[in-house]
């Protein structure tokens, strides 16, 4: 089970995030970046499991900045909501709580990020501007970064069916960062998460155990 703890970023601002320590003697530490949902039940979920597989994980409460603890349900309300609390903030906000929560679980180990949607894109920059290894679901918002260059690992997993992010932009990943590991999916937009209409089993289970690799080769 995880625990809230309380996050000060470096901008002097204060929020919260869900804390789940490793299963084990750590084999690392992960910050969890969240959708536009919030740090919400599905978000809490992911965070334990990577517990459970040997990870400290820590999920910043982004929305703190506007509002203290947002968890938003994936229907249409929560979708438009999510939106309007995601354009308040801005990526440099973003990337200092991701450091913030890095420092907060570096007693664990060498830590990276694995974020998701909108979280996704805070994956990708807060890789590139944090030099921690990064990995990105479906961050339709990535393509406003990818004239900034690569530091760490990177890993990137889409949607085929994901009609936010088309192939054309997945091709300018790969152009962008040859050396990342870019996969992708006979799926939909939000495929990892059980509680999408969209998700998808089998490419959830594969995309998981790439993660897990990933973060083997390089914590």
């Amino acid at each position: 089970m995880g625990q809230t703890m309380r996050l000060d970023n470096e901008r002097g601002n204060t929020i919260s995030g869900w804390l789940c320590e490793a299963e084990g003697e750590p084999r690392g530490s992960v910050v969890i970046a969240q959708e536009i949902f919030g740090v919400n039940a599905h978000i809490r979920a992911v965070t334990e499991r990577f517990a459970r597989a040997g990870y400290t994980a820590l999920a910043p409460a982004f929305f703190d900045h506007v509002e203290a603890g947002v968890e938003l349900d994936y229907d249409e309300s929560g979708f438009a909501r999510g939106r309007e609390l995601a354009l308040k903030l801005d990526v440099d906000e973003v990337v200092a709580d991701v450091r913030a929560a890095a420092r907060a679980v570096a007693s664990a180990g060498k830590t990276a990020v694995v974020g998701y949607c909108w979280g996704g894109t805070t994956a990708m920059v807060s890789g590139l501007r944090l030099d921690i290894p990064a990995v990105s679901y479906y961050g339709s918002r990535n393509v406003n970064y990818l004239d900034e260059p690569a530091t760490a690992p990177l890993q990137f997993h889409f949607g085929e069916r994901d009609k936010s992010i088309p192939a054309a932009v997945i091709e300018r990943h790969r152009q962008a960062y040859p050396d990342a590991e870019i996969y992708t999916y006979p799926a939909g937009h939000g495929f990892n998460c059980d509680l999408r209409e969209g998700y998808d089993a089998e490419s959830a289970s594969l995309a998981w155990h790439r993660t897990l690799d990933f973060l083997l080769r390089h914590l």
